[in-house]
């Protein structure tokens, strides 16, 4: 089968998918494929471009109409939207169990999702395929005097020592607008109090606000930022080729999350989607280097801590807690 990967620049018919802020679209595959799987998903198309490429190589005339938007948009998407997509891909853990708790992911079984182990999986409805750690990248040339720091106290000093230096060039999320940025945050204030100190003294340097690890990790390749914490390592391995910046995992706890997969219960081409996600897992923790950094964790002698698929996930997620979180943390870094 001929494969061919087209750039779409399209001006969406749907009323309801026009809504979706769309960040990149891409059809994989034959434009005129007898089949088509729409995933909707929070990861970059050219990181996860090469698993999509290599399931396409396995199902002659099939194509993969691939949609990226931000965590938020997608939760909101998938509760609120008309337009039925066969797999909803994202970073936000917390948001995928969400939508299998409230009854919008349906369940898929087969040898490959019973051979996972049981960390990787909740219900049958939510599966993850990769291992990924919230990094902290660092600009070398701001550090030179002191070394790079290891841990998050270790930046705490150096941020403390140098404030002019470090004024308005500390990067991180603004949990309010990614879903991503909130499940880093809340899982990390679960572990440490390191957190909120943390938050304090980059609130303290005028902390600037961010949507995404991509948007950070420019920052700091190109100087306008020194600091980006709690970016995706999956992202910031991938530009290791940048001269000029170091990936720190932490070494007092490297946050650990997983980027998972479901099958809306809506899905137009259910079977067609439990085969791609047979296909992704098979390829999952490792095998495919695509988006996986197993063996750069599978070195560390750092304290790894994993966020835990579950109902547990949602305890920050119920309006009251999330609303009490915010305000701690508006108080923290926009000292309001």
């Amino acid at each position: 089968m001929r494969q061919f990967v087209l750039s779409l620049v399209l001006t969406l018919a749907a009323t309801a998918v026009a809504a979706l802020e769309i960040e990149d679209r891409t059809l994989f595959g034959p434009a005129d494929a007898t089949r088509r799987l729409r995933i909707l998903s929070t990861t970059d198309t050219a990181i996860f471009a090469p698993r999509i490429e290599s399931y396409l190589a396995t199902v002659p005339g099939v194509s993969i109409d691939y949609i990226v938007a931000s965590s938020a948009d997608v939760m909101a998407e998938m509760t609120g939207g008309q337009a039925a997509y066969d797999l909803v891909i994202s970073s936000a853990m917390d948001l995928q169990t969400k939508l299998a708790n409230d009854g919008h992911v349906q369940r898929h079984s087969s040898e490959v999702t019973r051979d996972l182990p049981a960390w990787a999986k909740w219900n049958d409805m939510v599966f993850a395929f990769t291992q990924e750690p919230a990094a902290i990248v660092v600009s070398d040339a701001a550090f030179a005097a002191e070394g790079i720091p290891r841990s998050r106290q270790g930046l705490i000093d150096v941020l403390r020592r140098n404030p002019e230096r470090f004024r308005g060039k500390v990067g991180t999320y603004d949990v309010r607008v990614s879903g991503l940025g909130y499940l880093f945050a809340t899982q990390e204030s679960r572990v440490s109090e390191t957190y909120w100190r943390l938050t304090e003294v980059m609130g303290g340097l005028g902390a600037r606000l961010y949507c995404c690890t991509s948007e950070m990790i420019d920052a700091v390749s190109s100087g306008d930022l020194y600091v980006a914490y709690n970016v995706l390592g999956s992202y910031a391995l991938q530009r290791q080729d940048v001269s000029g910046i170091s990936i720190i995992l932490p070494s007092d706890f490297t946050t650990i999350m997983l980027r998972t997969v479901v099958i809306p219960v809506e899905a137009p081409e259910p079977e067609l989607a439990g085969d791609f996600v047979d296909h992704i897992l098979a390829q999952a923790f490792g095998r495919d280097p695509a988006l996986s950094v197993d063996r750069w964790l599978s070195n560390s002698e750092m304290a790894l801590s994993r966020i835990n698929l579950g109902p547990g996930l949602l305890v920050y997620l119920d309006q009251l807690k999330r609303a009490a979180f915010e305000n701690e943390w508006r108080n923290a870094i926009l000292r309001e």
